[in-house]
């Protein structure tokens, strides 16, 4: 249970955290990017591996974190990167699983 708890408020400071470095980066209303940020994708696809697949607790917090940074940003920033970020994971989950 105690882990879970860790999750997630590993998950919040990482949403805390990307709100305030997005909002320090891009002084602008609202705007759908259209750019692929490549850092926030390496983050995202690295923060929710570790999640998913680190199978202990520290580094799956770690994972949360991360992607919770890149998740947390605010609205039309790091969508698409959080996206492929969780589809590696589940995939690499599935697959690690599949195979033990």
């Amino acid at each position: 249970m105690l882990d879970y708890m860790i999750y997630i408020l590993a998950f919040a400071v990482g949403s805390i955290l990307g709100l305030l470095y997005s909002y320090k980066k891009h002084g602008e209303p609202y705007v759908a990017v259209p750019d692929f940020n490549i850092p926030f994708a390496v983050v995202s696809i690295i923060g929710w591996c570790l999640a998913f697949n680190a199978g202990n607790v520290i580094l799956s917090a770690i994972g949360f974190l991360l992607g919770g940074f890149v998740m947390g940003e605010r609205p039309g920033y790091g969508r698409k990167e959080t996206a492929l970020g969780l589809i590696l994971a589940v995939g690499l989950y599935v697959l690690l699983k599949l195979t033990s």
